[in-house]
């Protein structure tokens, strides 16, 4: 089997081909054929090496997991003796990460909690895209947002995937949504269906004198005291990923803010797939769908990953194994 592997940090480019032989499943895991994979934050990180604090999570001198990789759609090919929830055949997806990584290949092993059955009216790209940003989107304006209907809501980042997913779902409430980002992101932002966009590179949103009751933000690089000024009396703003300095400094602060403001502060600590089934009833209901970008050759993974860390995509990356 092919499979990209990443022997040490640095540019994406460092990423190479390898051929292995396909491996055997564990008692409790699934052998996956990969037909579709996507490109995240983790990804850039685990490939970079930046920001280097990731290190402490990834291998401090190099990857202790060389295959990069996150998500999947695919086809069980055979199961581990202690597996009761599929059989060969099965067409599945999901979000690896809390199991182990390694879907930039042709066949992956993976824990059968990590996957879960596809739909038949959900295609392989789609369920490839869905698991990561959908979640993000899903738990960070539901479960700990507490979206109410008819909401004035911001999402910072959103021309990627989880904000092109949190537009879509806040759509569903009735909120009137504010969408950041930049460039030729901003007039596809307001076709998604934003009612205002504003161009980060131009204008800082906690600076406009604007205030939210609820920022979902992808992309948190500001001071906790300046996304507070930007909240509604008794507002949320809710990070789904940030700079490491920023999230500690929230951590750290969110007590001190809501004990002074009455405005919450919280860092979304992801469920991968809890919520997955939600998700697959809005598909159904052609309430919602996934942006693709791509889908892309599975060769151009090293390219598609500095394309991704310049933040020029829009919605999710989707590689074809």
């Amino acid at each position: 089997m092919k499979a990209f592997y990443s022997r040490k940090y640095g540019d994406p480019q460092h990423l190479k081909i390898e051929e292995h032989e396909i491996p055997a499943p564990k008692k409790d895991e699934v052998l996956v054929r990969v037909l579709h994979t996507t490109i995240n934050d983790f990804d850039y990180s685990l490939v970079t090496g930046k920001p280097k604090i990731y290190r402490l999570i990834f291998g401090l001198p190099k990857p202790r997991r060389p295959i990069p990789g996150m998500e999947l759609s695919g086809e069980v090919i055979s199961v581990g003796e202690a597996v009761k929830n599929f059989k060969k055949g099965d067409s599945v997806y999901g979000d690896i990460s809390e199991k182990g990584w390694g879907t930039f290949t042709e066949y992956a092993c993976v824990n059968e909690k990590a996957l879960r059955i596809k739909p038949d009216y959900i295609s392989s790209e789609t369920a490839a895209a869905t698991p990561h940003a959908a979640m993000l989107a899903f738990q960070g304006l539901v479960r700990v947002g507490k979206l109410k209907e008819k909401s004035n809501i911001l999402v910072n980042g959103a021309g990627g995937g989880m904000g092109t997913f949190a537009i879509q779902i806040a759509k569903q409430y009735g909120c009137t949504i504010t969408a950041v980002d930049h460039g030729d992101k901003l007039e596809k932002l307001r076709e998604l269906g934003a009612d205002e966009v504003i161009d980060y590179t131009k204008t800082d949103f906690t600076k406009t004198g604007e205030r939210y009751d609820l920022i979902i933000d992808a992309k948190s690089t500001r001071s906790p005291w300046a996304y507070a000024r930007a909240l509604k009396k008794n507002g949320k703003f809710v990070t789904v990923g940030g700079t490491p300095g920023v999230l500690i400094r929230i951590l750290i602060s969110k007590g001190f803010v809501k004990l002074i403001t009455g405005k919450s502060l919280s860092i979304l600590a992801l469920k991968p797939n809890e919520d997955l089934d939600k998700i697959e009833e809005m598909y159904k209901a052609n309430t919602l769908k996934p942006l693709i970008d791509g889908p892309h050759e599975f060769e151009k993974i090293p390219e598609l990953i500095d394309y991704f860390g310049k933040g020029k995509h829009f919605g999710k990356i989707v590689v074809e194994v």
